[in-house]
């Protein structure tokens, strides 16, 4: 049965049943507004629009119909997009496009998968595949459905100035960005995902909008905080004058994409910036209003909060709360443990590192909310109480770890070889969620670096500004963030993957999900919390006990050093527990023996003494 998917919204056009479209600007500073409908001609055809007391102005052309180029033209002079456009072909500086969403038939039925199943891929459609495109994207799912994967989580595609960048500074969030493809496009990706099983997650950004293709403060400053100020400048008005529009912007924005994209999942990027004091807080509400639009769908909402502020989280469904948020502090404490480093926010982590490890695998996070200082540093440190561990998203990389470093290495090409593997298996094998950064599950080593592409002043600003932050002063030696060529080196180069060394680390993390799937993945429901416990063994070893429901362990053996170590085997349950999963620990190896940098996994049933 092919299904029509449409979300009805207080933004941008409306398609008339009798023909013709309705177009709706909130632009409260405007003394005028006209639509202007490119006619193909060097002037564009004006329609006049009407304001109510609100600021909204409105008209409806009735020959408007899918395919119309038009943009909105305030005061008589200034030519603008459309702020809701659900398409924009040439970027934020040319006209929008009316969509019909209705003219996209869904051939698929698919409710989602429950969030305990998630084994998320965190991928950037423009470098993920030569030709930077959804559609190229879509043809390599089969692959990553193949090697255990759930679920892709896509970077975001929210459209943005220039022909790339990371996706962060998008300034039209209903409208795919336009070197991606067309909205079409993006959802055969959705769909072909379905059809192999796959959920689909999309990052959206809910605290700011880029510097570049955003005209808003020249009509609608109220979309702006009076008061307020976040990272990139004056916060957004969640919670001020006016601001009952701004929270239906963003609001509609993530049910937009559920419903009219079918995205599995959302996840919201820096909600730690979101400045809002209103009595029920912008996040709330919003998954409220997602969780009322999907009833019936596994749809999931992740979020990303460097406070580590938890009071959202729930390990079940509800409206209000989320599923899960990121784990940055599993993946610090990892990184200090691996590489020594401990500038910028590796600051609070080089204090025993290995202690914050344990307790990452434990307790989910290790500092409880506090914000960051300038460098990295927390405010104040002090521990988080143990979290469920499903309602955390474990990782080795990312696009913010690995991206924003000078030279965008990954962990592989920082630490010896012989240890290269084992941050990916541990964020695979753990109750939590775990996640990749796309190419990593076959050990890419080509960089992600940080690239945008700004001109002019913005790109001078933004080339001192790294070397600024990575102390250079004046050097010429740093990648430059506005190169295509930096861009291009960005992309996991896929005849490397088909190399020997290439294949068996691929088939290492396949055989880690197939174990996850057969041995971690159906007890999640039964995982207790607070009962789990771990022991520091030696200088770099950590032995740890994961408990649920029915008595049974799951325990992880783990030596992250060089040397051999000799153990009294304890909390590894009887000698018929099932071997789960071991890395460089062939299976004669006896039990209390741990090799150089290896891992073994077993379950079983607790030693009572």
């Amino acid at each position: 049965m092919k299904v029509h998917c449409q979300h009805d919204m207080p933004f941008g056009t409306r398609l008339e049943a009798g023909g013709g479209v309705t177009f709706r600007l909130w632009a409260p500073a405007a003394q005028q507004a006209q639509l202007a409908i490119e006619t193909g001609s060097a002037a564009p055809e004006l329609h006049p629009a009407e304001a109510d007391a609100q600021g909204w102005w409105e008209c409806t052309v009735a020959h408007a119909t899918a395919g119309t180029l038009y943009r909105w033209q305030i005061d008589g002079k200034l030519l603008v997009p459309d702020p809701a456009s659900r398409q924009n072909p040439e970027g934020p500086h040319g006209p929008s496009c009316v969509v019909d969403p209705k003219q996209f038939a869904w051939e698929v039925s698919w409710s989602g998968r429950p969030w305990h199943e998630a084994v998320l891929y965190e991928l950037h459609v423009g470098s993920f595949t030569p030709e930077g495109t959804f559609a190229a994207a879509a043809e390599r799912l089969h692959a990553l459905a193949d090697t255990g994967i759930t679920a892709i989580e896509l970077m975001p595609v929210a459209s943005f100035g220039g022909r790339f960048g990371w996706g962060y500074d998008g300034v039209l969030p209903y409208a795919p960005h336009h070197a991606y493809g067309t909205p079409d496009d993006l959802k055969r990706l959705v769909q072909q995902a379905h059809r192999l099983g796959l959920m689909v997650f999309l990052d959206v950004v809910h605290n700011h909008f880029g510097p570049e293709g955003n005209f808003l403060h020249a009509y609608a400053p109220e979309f702006f905080s009076r008061t307020k100020d976040s990272p990139w400048g004056k916060a957004l008005n969640f919670d001020g004058p006016d601001s009952r529009t701004v929270r239906d912007f963003f609001i509609e924005n993530a049910v937009y994409w559920v419903q009219e994209y079918r995205f599995d999942g959302l996840r919201l990027d820096a909600v730690h910036a979101i400045r809002d004091d209103s009595p029920v807080h912008l996040l709330q509400e919003l998954s409220e209003r997602v969780r009322g639009a999907t009833h019936g769908r596994h749809v999931h909402l992740v979020l990303e909060n460097e406070d580590n502020g938890h009071d959202l989280l729930a390990a079940t469904p509800q409206p209000g709360r989320y599923d899960a948020q990121w784990n940055d502090d599993f993946h610090h404490a990892l990184h200090v443990v691996m590489t020594g480093e401990t500038q910028r926010y590796y600051h609070d982590y080089g204090d025993a590192p290995m202690d914050l490890l344990a307790r990452s695998f434990t307790h989910g996070m290790v500092f409880e909310g506090s914000k960051r200082k300038e460098g990295g540093a927390r405010q104040v440190v002090r521990p988080a109480p143990a979290q469920v561990l499903t309602t955390l998203v474990n990782f080795a990389h990312n696009h913010d770890q690995v991206g924003n470093r000078a030279r965008g290495e990954r962990l592989r090409q920082l630490v010896p070889a012989e240890a290269a593997m084992l941050p990916t298996l541990l964020a695979l094998l753990t109750p939590a969620i775990p996640m990749l950064f796309f190419g990593e599950e076959w050990g890419a080593t080509e960089p992600f670096l940080y690239f945008a592409d700004w001109k002019g002043e913005l790109r001078e600003a933004v080339r001192a500004g790294r070397r600024r932050e990575f102390g250079h002063g004046n050097a010429t030696d740093l990648p430059d963030p506005c190169s295509e060529k930096t861009f291009a080196a960005s992309r996991p180069d896929l005849a490397h993957a088909k190399a020997d060394a290439a294949r068996a680390w691929r088939e290492e993390v396949h055989a880690a999900l197939v174990a996850r799937k057969r041995w971690i993945t159906p007890r999640q429901p039964q995982l207790l919390t607070g009962r789990h416990s771990a022991q520091r063994v030696a200088e770099r070893g950590i032995a740890v006990q994961w408990r649920y429901e029915d008595g049974k362990m799951l325990s992880l053996e783990l030596n992250l050093g060089p040397d051999l170590l000799q153990v009294e085997p304890q909390h590894l349950g009887p000698v018929e527990a099932q071997a789960v999963f071991s890395h460089r620990c062939p299976a004669e190896t006896p039990r209390g023996t741990w090799p150089a940098w290896s891992a073994r996994w077993t379950l079983g049933e607790e030693i009572t003494q």
